[in-house]
């Protein structure tokens, strides 16, 4: 009767799609808690890729049911989208649930998301642009559009209240190319077939489920280091990413938070604008980009690369209470002579494995080099067969953060895994 929790460590693109595909098995139940159709899951089922964006990653298995929780924001014309890129897979989604209570992203939401971000310049946060920022703002303004609005009848006319406030906003900022007219002729249709899904009150359908016995994962999208509250704000997005999001997201209570799995890449990425101390700006990082195809699976954008790193692990786990990890794109690391570390950083001369309030760019890392094993353990299936400097890799990581390392990844397969 518990419910585990599954998220990232970083700053998103750790493989958390893959991974709970390859869990769904031992599930009843796979929940989206937080973020919206920024996230970006991607899973390889024989040999054929897939990118989620809202709809939880276990999917693929008609055993298990999918939740979209009310912490996240649904816009209809992604959902759409990506429901009949399923159905062309086969699936029926009759195995899909959406909460009422998530909020809804307007095409004025994405517009406004737009000529938020124009409007910074240089000082750019790095945005997706898909609205979701400005969705949880309304929706913490107490006037957001829910999913169970689409089926009042004064539907219509809440849009346009809202619509006309974003509206009167926007003449704050630099005028953007954004169709609208297009945007919400497309919105409606979308919206009208949302309306045909299961929606339901799912803090009662969850909880109702638990109470029966059922086995629940919490699946979290983007990463840790880009929580509201804990990560390297502003630089952040608008949910909670973090366990405690679970709760608000899914509306369980804490008592029910079982085993809490954080997913790492053996290395490090970030997309946009943000703090990143461990990046490499050299033959290195290049080489990371490249062997690790590197490149956002919602946005397209090159992801900035660099060595893994301790104390900002151990910070996450700490806020998380991570139980175990799954360390993903060990495979990327074939080709190296050398492996980084991040072991701690500099601070006024200091060494410390602590996040200063400061976090930012240009701060002095000390990088532990380790032998590389310029070999491939795509072909892996337990620990006892990586080659001699990975296994050390493996040790050297879990000594570091205190955490067992339970799942390896070393291709993007979902039988390219095994536990650890």
């Amino acid at each position: 009767m518990s419910v585990d929790v599954l998220l990232g460590l970083q700053w998103g693109d750790e493989g958390k799609g893959k991974v709970v595909d390859y869990l769904s098995t031992n599930y009843d139940i796979i929940a989206r808690f937080q973020g919206g159709p920024n996230a970006g899951h991607t899973l390889v089922i024989n040999g054929k890729k897939t990118v989620l964006h809202t709809i939880p990653s276990g999917i693929f298995n008609e055993n298990v049911t999918n939740v979209i929780g009310n912490g996240v924001v649904i816009d209809p014309i992604t959902l759409s989208k990506e429901i009949a890129k399923l159905k062309v897979e086969g699936l029926s989604l009759t195995n899909l649930v959406v909460s009422e209570k998530a909020h809804l992203i307007l095409p004025t939401h994405r517009l406004l998301d737009a000529a938020s971000e124009k409007s910074k310049g240089k000082e750019k946060i790095g945005s997706t642009l898909k609205g979701i920022g400005p969705t949880y703002m309304d929706k913490t303004g107490r006037n957001g559009f829910r999913v169970g609005d689409l089926l009042q009848e004064d539907a219509k006319d809440k849009y346009e209240k809202l619509k006309a406030k974003h509206l009167a906003l926007l003449s704050m900022y630099p005028e953007v190319e954004f169709d609208l007219a297009q945007e919400e002729e497309k919105w409606w249709k979308s919206a009208e077939e949302l309306k045909q899904l299961h929606i339901t009150d799912c803090v009662y359908y969850i909880n109702q489920e638990i109470k029966a016995g059922k086995r629940v994962l919490a699946e979290g999208a983007q990463g840790s280091m880009l929580d509201i509250d804990f990560g390297t704000y502003p630089f952040v997005t608008s949910s909670n990413t973090v366990t405690a999001g679970v709760c608000t997201g899914l509306g369980i209570a804490p008592k029910h938070i079982g085993k809490v799995i954080g997913i790492s890449k053996a290395y490090c990425t970030r997309v946009g604008g943000g703090p990143f101390p461990s990046e490499l700006f050299d033959e290195d990082g290049e080489l990371l980009r490249k062997e690790g195809h590197e490149f956002g699976a919602t946005t397209g954008r090159p992801r900035r690369c660099g060595w893994i790193d301790i104390p900002q692990l151990k910070y996450t786990i700490m806020v998380n209470g991570v139980d175990e990890i799954v360390l993903t794109k060990m495979d990327v690391l074939d080709v190296f002579e050398k492996v980084g570390i991040v072991a701690s950083y500099e601070i006024n001369g200091e060494a410390t494995t602590q996040l200063p309030y400061e976090y930012k760019d240009g701060m002095p890392v000390n990088v532990k080099m380790m032998e590389g094993w310029k070999e491939s353990v795509n072909s892996c299936r337990a620990v006892y067969e990586l080659p001699t400097p990975a296994k050390q890799f493996v040790n050297t990581l879990q000594q570091q953060l205190g955490v067992n390392i339970k799942m390896i990844s070393v291709g993007p397969g979902r039988e390219e895994i095994f536990q650890a």
